[in-house]
């Protein structure tokens, strides 16, 4: 996504020097040589020579000191291979073509993978997403109802992946040994995982290498992926093998596969590795995809194609998309965080007037996101505007490539910008944190809302209605619920999106911005390129304010509680001198998020304000004698608890019969209530 300006070094350029190197040395896509093919040499090889390679010839004690002046000088020492960011799990080399008349990719890969545990693994797990467009009876279809947010599938919308051959190295056929797994639901017809029992048990920190053929046929483009006439977006499109988590990855006591099938609500877990990536089109056609390109694309006129060429490394997935009506355009962009990056703008025509604003969204997002959180480490940023009709395919994030809305009008508002931004956060939360979204959305989704909302507002001056967003929260949930465990489409978004960003603002509220800018940036800093759990973010926090935030993660995070202030009664006692006391009780409903501010406004105008600390059930507020009537009492006037989310119960107005001593005016609060209990608060 992001890309250095020329003169400066950076470790992916380097990286990509010594990778064009390699290509130039040994020429096709492949896999290493039977005899070479250790995933630590392979990694080497793609970062430049070993360290015997890289140092001069060392002499004997014996050797003329003063060599001849005609003798060879020294070889110069090359610069030092850059360090990996990340523990490459896995290497993918990828060979597609796409059959645009078809709608079909047919591909190869090698993949090595490195056992990252201390046991001993027989068998691998496969992602093999496109299934999820098989039938109306997969569990994707199921669960969604045949639509993804406001998008629908269409009668074309079916699709799936075949896998025709795997064999090892050694040309051993598995094929037949490959089933199909339904560990979430049972549901035998649904062929999103895969199993395969190897010959060998690949010991700790061994690899294996298997080269795999397949053929994907896309569905008419729905839920992220297919094609829309000749638009062709390919996310999660090949065989991908799932996360094997050792003892203590996210809080683990055991190692095991984190398999799971593909959902209405979820989206993706993977390692981070490698990956070289050949992908052949018809001529005309633009390719944008994950990574930078080694060398320029090679056309082939006998054939009509034109094959790209791509490599990324520290990633945890690549994506590509493919039009012929692309307008291209590209601008290199470095900020303090932000070495130098190649912004590489992918437009549909449509919105070709619009190219200025997607190009100022990315710039300030990169500095901003790079200010706040970290630096971003990678060389290119891509951004696809998918044609009218191609809605499915936008709004969706993928390492270093981002999608936004489909280009439906030329009449935006500040959507354009706000998915730009939004897709962009992900870069952070899902790119190079990692965070399992089968398990816990919200560390992704949450977040990344959460910087979406902060950078929209500093650049463009939007301010987020929270008091709005937090009456959406009828049903709260808790945040780590699987997300297929949630009751709707709906009831996942609100919480994993909304209610994980109103926690994270909570937290902001009683500490201030400047500290939670310091728990993010050290939570990224500390968990960047691995995969942390909410309970690492709780300690992230904990250490870095020396408090401990066990009761608010347990109500709001753990538990599925928002918080509910309310004023449950007004007594009042008029004295023999005329003057009115009162006793206002004010409770606590649900989840306790103090402190709360509490307002009494009299007739005469006169105000008195209390601070509760909100943290017990109930508060009796004794004031004294005033020579006015009590007006109303108000909890929480000026909005400041972030997860309030029944407003209704903060405001009583002492409507009291004077005839009466005391008064108890709750009645009419509860009967509002039950009245209009089921509205959207």
């Amino acid at each position: 996504m992001k890309k250095m300006k020329l003169g400066r070094w950076r470790p992916v350029a380097i990286a990509g020097v010594a990778f064009a190197v390699w290509v130039a040395l040994w020429g096709e896509l492949g896999a290493p040589a039977a005899g070479d093919s250790s995933f630590g040499e392979a990694v080497a090889t793609f970062g430049g020579a070993g360290p015997e390679k890289a140092q001069a010839p060392k002499t004997n004690s014996g050797a003329n000191p003063n060599p001849a002046p005609n003798a060879a000088p020294p070889v110069p020492e090359k610069p030092p291979a850059p360090k990996p960011m990340s523990n490459r799990v896995v290497e993918y080399h990828i060979g597609v073509a796409l059959d645009a008349e078809n709608h079909a990719l047919h591909g190869t890969q090698t993949v090595t993978w490195r056992n990252p545990g201390k046991e001993k693994v027989q068998e691998l797990y496969f992602h093999l997403y496109p299934n999820a467009f098989e039938s109306d009876k997969t569990t994707f279809m199921r669960e969604s109802g045949g639509k993804l947010r406001e998008d629908k599938r269409t009668a074309n919308s079916y699709g799936g992946m075949t896998i025709s051959s795997i064999e090892t190295t050694e040309g051993l056929d598995l094929t037949h040994r490959l089933s199909f797994e339904q560990p979430d639901d049972g549901n035998k017809a649904d062929k999103t995982l895969a199993k395969l029992r190897l010959p060998k048990a690949v010991p700790p920190n061994g690899t294996v290498t298997l080269k795999m053929s397949f053929t994907v046929q896309l569905p008419e483009v729905f839920a992220r992926m297919g094609y829309k006439d000749d638009f062709v977006m390919a996310g999660q499109w090949f065989p991908k093998i799932a996360v094997y988590e050792p003892a203590g990855t996210r809080g683990r006591t055991g190692e095991g596969w984190n398999a799971h099938q593909y959902h209405g609500n979820s989206e993706y877990y993977a390692d981070f590795g490698i990956y070289n990536v050949k992908i052949k089109v018809p001529t005309d056609y633009v390719v944008a995809a994950t990574g930078f390109p080694p060398k320029p694309a090679v056309v082939d006129k006998k054939s009509g194609t034109k094959t790209y060429h791509f490599y990324a490394d520290d990633v945890h997935d690549f994506a590509w998309s493919a039009s012929p009506h692309f307008i291209y355009a590209e601008e290199p962009y470095s900020a303090p965080n932000v070495p130098g990056v190649k912004i590489k703008l992918y437009l549909d025509p449509t919105h070709l007037e619009l190219k200025e604003r997607y190009l100022y969204a990315a710039k300030k997002s990169l500095q901003h996101f790079s200010e706040w959180y970290g630096p971003y480490p990678y060389s290119t940023l891509s951004i696809v505007v998918p044609p009218e009709g191609a809605g499915g395919a936008g709004g969706m994030e993928y390492p270093t490539l981002v999608t936004a809305w489909a280009a439906d009008s030329a009449d935006v508002g500040y959507e354009l910008e706000r998915v730009v931004v939004h897709e962009i956060g992900h870069q952070y939360w899902y790119g190079m944190v990692a965070s399992n979204e089968f398990e816990e959305a919200w560390l992704d989704e949450g977040f990344t809302s959460y910087a979406e909302d902060k950078l929209m507002e500093a650049e463009y001056g939007l301010t987020p209605s929270t008091t709005l967003e937090a009456s959406y929260m009828t049903n709260p949930a808790s945040l780590t619920r699987f997300a297929w465990n949630f009751d709707s489409h709906d009831h996942y978004a609100d919480n994993v999106y909304i209610r994980g960003k109103l926690v994270l603002l909570a937290m902001e509220k009683e500490i201030g911005e400047a500290k939670m800018k310091r728990v993010l940036r050290a939570y990224f800093d500390r968990w960047k390129f691995r995969h942390p759990s909410t309970g690492d973010f709780q300690k992230t926090a904990e250490d870095v304010t020396k408090q401990s935030w066990a009761p608010f993660f347990d109500q709001f995070v753990y538990g599925d509680q928002m918080a509910d202030y309310a004023v449950e009664r007004i007594e009042r006692a008029k004295s023999d001198d005329g003057t009115y006391a009162y006793r206002v009780t004010v409770s606590s409903r649900g989840g306790k998020d103090g402190p709360v501010s509490v307002r009494f406004l009299y007739e005469d105008g006169q105000t008195i304000r209390e601070e509760w600390p909100g943290k017990e059930d109930s508060v009796v507020f004794a004031l004294p004698p005033h020579a006015a009537k009590l007006k109303h009492v108000v909890v929480d006037p000026e909005h400041g608890v972030v997860l309030e989310h029944k407003r209704i119960n903060n405001f009583m107005k002492t409507d009291v019969d004077e005839r009466l001593e005391t008064r108890w005016t709750m009645g009419v609060a509860k009967l509002l209530e039950a009245l209009f209990g089921t509205v959207v608060w």
